[in-house]
């Protein structure tokens, strides 16, 4: 099954996360398949909070692919 979800890219005290699209089996953090967007709690200075490429999201949701419920509150958060 192919997930839509987060994975932790930041450093120490600076969290990051990418929007990804990964095989169920895959762990968390490890490989997959696209690189939908990016999830900055903090930013700072010119760092955007939220960037999610939607095109690419509705695709993926059409193949099949299930968001995990923070995605879709993330997506939720994007779209209002």
């Amino acid at each position: 099954m192919v997930v839509i979800r987060i994975s932790l890219c930041g450093s120490k005290h600076r969290p990051k996360y990418r929007i990804t699209v990964a095989d169920s089996r895959k762990a968390a953090t490890g490989r997959f398949i696209e690189i939908l967007g990016t999830y900055i709690p903090s930013p700072q200075g010119q760092d955007k909070k939220l960037v999610i490429d939607t095109d690419k999201v509705e695709a993926w949701v059409k193949k099949g692919a299930q968001p995990t419920s923070r995605v879709k509150s993330l997506l939720k958060a994007h779209s209002s």
